[in-house]
This record gives structure tokens, sequence and C-alpha cells, in this order.
């Protein structure tokens, strides 16, 4: 099997990573990747993965068994549609089904209608309508903007003012709206799950950590770090996730008219009324991939082409690794404001004396003279395996500590609470 990957960040990279490990795939091709996925598989130019017609004449050319599509932006705008008119199997929503990420409020109307537990919440167009709902909310207030803004677009505060301030930047742009949510208590999950458009196959849950500094300081970011699996979840937890939410969700889309398939996000907190779905996403997540993919043994290729041609219903339980799995994310100088780039990255091949651990590419380059120098916001996930988390973690930072950023930053912090056992639910 051939399969072209779209995307260029470390959540591709993991994917590739996995894809090149699967017997049944014997080449894999990336649009545009980046320089780590280049070192394992042939990376193409594509200047736009929003391109429709640019990912068609790639995927003509290199006559693909399989395509996957990577992040929301061309999910959204359509380009898993124009590749599947054109004949190809493709592993990706259509931009209809994709909605259910490039639109808070829609989402909100298909958890409704399919009744999944999920937090209070009220569409908004203007700044008094805001104001009106965070004063019935109360604080802590939360404050998104509907359509797609990088993982950037929630605000959680205290600060009326701060709030007041986002949903009007929110407001600003074209067609401008915002939701305005109920504060959710509890610890997060993250839960991919695989659909073909009426069947579900649920991968291992997974917690992200979104603000910037240690003990979730600071503004949110794209994800700083994640880990697998979640030691302090309820037994029988990913079963009533796709009993309550998933299977509902997928039902619900087929019903519509606009089937499902691809892979299902469901980002929820484990409230003290029980699980609440906090938002969906029509892609894999980034840092979760990372942690995820890491502990999957069941091959990825043929999972991905079967959720593509309608034929899950051949997957009952996938296969684990029995190890925990941790990354943490290095992220350039001011980052998640306006990020330096082009700062040199070093040590990446000191990173394999460390047992286990790897690294994947986010925002990277290289430069004229061929040296790795940063390219984003997230330049790196470093990422480790070990008999339980504190064995992860303590193989991941000891990784991190051989990598070489000026300025650069993350968390020490990436699953210290769950490895000492003080993660509470309810």
């Amino acid at each position: 099997m051939k399969v072209l990957v779209l995307g260029s960040g470390a959540r591709e990279h993991a994917i590739v990573r996995s894809l090149v490990a699967d017997h049944a795939v014997d080449a894999v091709v990336v649009a545009p990747g980046n320089p780590g996925i280049d070192a394992i598989a042939l990376c193409e130019p594509l200047a736009d993965v929003t391109d429709a017609a640019a990912v068609l004449a790639l995927a003509q050319r290199h006559a693909p068994d399989l395509v996957v599509i990577g992040p929301e932006a061309p999910l959204v705008a359509g380009v898993a549609d124009v590749l599947r008119d054109s004949g190809f199997d493709v592993f990706g929503p259509s931009a209809e089904a994709a909605r259910l990420e490039g639109s808070k409020a829609f989402a909100k109307e298909v958890m409704s209608a399919a009744e999944v537990p999920t937090g209070l919440a009220h569409l908004c167009t203007t700044v008094d309508e805001v104001a009106e709902s965070i004063d019935a909310f109360g604080p802590p207030y939360v404050i998104k903007d509907d359509g797609l803004a990088a993982g950037k677009g929630v605000v959680v505060t205290d600060d009326r003012d701060e709030a007041l301030a986002h949903a009007e930047a929110c407001l600003a742009k074209p067609d401008g709206r915002v939701v305005v949510e109920e504060f959710l208590d509890g610890p997060e999950v993250s839960l991919f799950v695989i659909c073909d458009g009426a069947r579900v196959v649920p991968l291992s849950p997974a917690q992200d950590f979104k603000r910037v500094g240690d003990d979730d300081a600071g503004p949110n970011t794209g994800g700083m770090g994640a880990y697998s699996p979640l030691p302090w979840a309820p037994e029988g937890l990913t079963d009533e996730l796709v009993a309550r939410v998933a299977q509902p969700t997928v039902d619900e889309m087929r019903r519509r008219g606009t089937p499902f398939a691809g892979v299902l996000f469901i980002g929820l907190a484990m409230t003290s009324r029980g699980p609440r779905v906090i938002e969906f996403n029509a892609r894999f997540g980034d840092p979760e991939t990372q942690v995820v993919l890491a502990r999957l043994l069941t091959p990825l290729g043929g999972l991905l082409k079967a959720a593509a041609t309608q034929r899950l219903d051949e997957y009952d339980a996938l296969r684990w690794s029995d190890e925990a799995a941790v990354t943490v994310v290095v992220a350039s100088h001011n980052y998640p404001g306006t990020p330096r780039t082009g700062d040199p990255v070093t040590g990446l091949g000191d990173v394999e004396g460390v047992p286990t651990a790897y690294v994947l590419h986010a925002g990277t380059a290289l430069d004229e003279e061929g040296a790795l120098v940063s390219a984003g916001g997230r330049v790196l996930s470093v990422v480790a395996t070990g008999a339980d988390l504190a064995q992860a973690r303590e193989r991941a930072y000891a990784a991190v500590d051989l990598v070489g950023l000026e300025d650069g930053h993350h968390r020490s912090d990436i699953a210290l609470k769950a490895s000492r056992g003080e993660v509470r639910v309810g």
C-alpha cells in the first residue's frame, strides 16, 4: 500500500512513523512534510494544504492507495471531498462532517440532537450578548471562537474584562461568532475514535496540557505535552464514551446525510457530574497523537484504510503496548505569542542514547547551509516510553535536556501529577 499524508507537524511525523512501521505499507509520500519526516519518507513541496487542486494533482501523480489528511484546515476546506470525487480513498471527513470542528455552534447542535452530555452554551454575535451570557454563567468564564483557531481560540479566565476582550477580537473577524460556555471542572481527557461513517473503534485515552506554563499557568497553546494511558481513569471509561458520545454522534451525522469517516477527537472533562464533552475535533490531536501512536501495536495503515473504505467491522479490539508514553513539547522563544524563528536546533543525535526516546519534528526547517533551525512556535515533540509514567517521564526529560534551542522553553510537569497518583476524578 502507498500512502499520501498531508501536513507538516509533529502529529504528521508520528503518523508517518507508524505508517512506515506497518509491513503492509511499502511507500509513504508526505506533503509538505518537514526535515524530520524527510529522513523516513518522501517529502513533496506543497505551498498550501488547503489548495485542493494542488493536492489532487499530487495525488494523481503518485496514485496512492490511501490519502491521510492530518490538519483541520484542509478538511474544513473540502480537500477530502475533491479527492474522493476523483476516486481516491481518503482518511478524513467531508467538509460537511468536518463542521464538527469548524463550528463550535454546529458541534453543540449535533451534541444536543444526539443527547451527548456537554456543558451549557450560548452562541453570541455581539459583545452585549457575550456580557449577558458570562454574567449568567459566572466565573471562570469560557469564551470560544466559533471557527478554527489552531488550538488558541479559547480563553478561560476569572477576569471579566479579559473575557470580553477575547470575545470582541473574535467578533471582529468576518462573520465572527463566539460560544460562551459554562465552566466544566475536573481533569480533561482526549479520546480519538476511528470512524467509517457507521462504526467506531476507540483508541487509548490521553491527556494533554494546553497552558504554556507549569501548573497550568499562562495562556492556551496548541498543546505543550501529553501522556497515555490514564492510570486514574475510571474502569470502563472508554466503553462509556463510545456508547454515550462517539456512537450517538456518528449515528446523528449519518442520519443528517453527512456521515463522519475519519477520526473524531473527543475532548472532555471528568466533572463531578460525570463526563462532559468540551469539544469535537475532526482530526488527530497534537500532541496526544504522539503518545497514543507510540503505544498502538495494531498496524496503522490497515486500520486507516479500513475506516476510509467502510470496513471497520473487520476490527474489534486493537492491540496496545502495556508501556506508558510521555511527550514534551519544546517551543520557541515567545510562543504562544509571535515566536522567534531561525534559531539553531541541536543535540537531536544525542537523544538516540536515551532508551526508547525519539524526537518528532513540528516547526523545523533547514537553513541555506543545510543546518536545522526553528520554523514555528512548537519546534519539537520529544517522546519516550517506559514501564510506567514515572519511567517514561524520566526518559523524556532526559532527552529534552539534550536538545539545544536558544531561549526555547518547555513545561517541566507533563504527567507529573498522574505519575504520583495525584489526579482525582469527581
